[in-house]
């Protein structure tokens, strides 16, 4: 009888307690994944016009932050809107900053190219291009690679900076694990630590989608560098 209720008693401290934790995570107060992304040093943000006028001014003053990356374009003729917003404001509030591409299989590698020419400036101080896959998985894996290497091609020619994949797990097992072994990756992974088939190495890593940082109305991705403060600088203070 004793035993039924202790039980009993511990069943009523801990379901409360699952449940508070569980509104703090949907509300983006806390997130699990923070504790494994926490003993890394460099951490920053991407962003897109999802979260619509941002402070980055009031970003900025937050040091926790260090860069930040933003969509820039979508295919071969998609521009975020809030792009030009974002790349000067993170600018002015001395973040490093770099623009993303979504890659989408309705045109060729070179179309998408020339478009994020267009619309990303070409400063020697902003981080790498970086092209995001997040496509279907039953297309012709020999077609998708063959036009992300022309567009990759095509990026590190103009901006003098080899491209960084932004995969899932889903994209990168179907279309770029044993290849592209010179690309630099960038794992979403919001529930664990990071783990590449072939114990490929990632770059950055996105470890919560659900995050609430002061000067931005609305949830945010954030992430992390995989290295020191010193190998961030060395490797991106051109």
């Amino acid at each position: 009888m004793i035993k039924k209720r202790f039980r009993y008693t511990k069943t009523l401290i801990i379901l409360p307690v699952l449940l508070v934790l569980g509104l703090l995570e949907y509300r983006g107060v806390i997130w699990h994944n923070s504790l494994f992304a926490s003993r890394y040093e460099v951490k920053g943000i991407d962003v897109s016009h999802f979260q619509g006028m941002i402070d980055w001014n009031r970003v900025g003053a937050d040091s926790k932050w260090q860069f930040a990356y933003m969509k820039a374009t979508e295919g071969m003729d998609m521009t975020d809107d809030q792009f030009a917003a974002n790349w000067e404001g993170a600018g002015r509030a001395d973040l490093k900053r770099g623009a993303y591409h979504f890659f989408t299989t309705q045109s060729t590698g070179l179309d998408q190219a020339n478009h994020y020419i267009d619309v990303v400036p070409k400063d020697r101080s902003s981080l790498p291009p970086v092209i995001d896959i997040e496509i279907a998985l039953d297309k012709d894996a020999d077609v998708i690679r063959e036009q992300l290497s022309v567009l990759c091609a095509r990026l590190e020619t103009f901006y003098n900076k080899r491209p960084i994949l932004y995969v899932t797990y889903d994209t990168f097992n179907t279309y770029i694990a044993g290849h592209f072994e010179d690309y630099e990756i960038w794992i979403m992974d919001i529930f664990k630590f990071p783990t590449l088939k072939g114990d490929r190495e990632w770059t950055f890593w996105q470890y919560n989608h659900r995050a609430r940082i002061i000067g931005i109305q609305g949830f945010v991705d954030t992430n992390v560098f995989h290295g020191s403060q010193e190998d961030f600088a060395a490797k991106y203070n051109y």
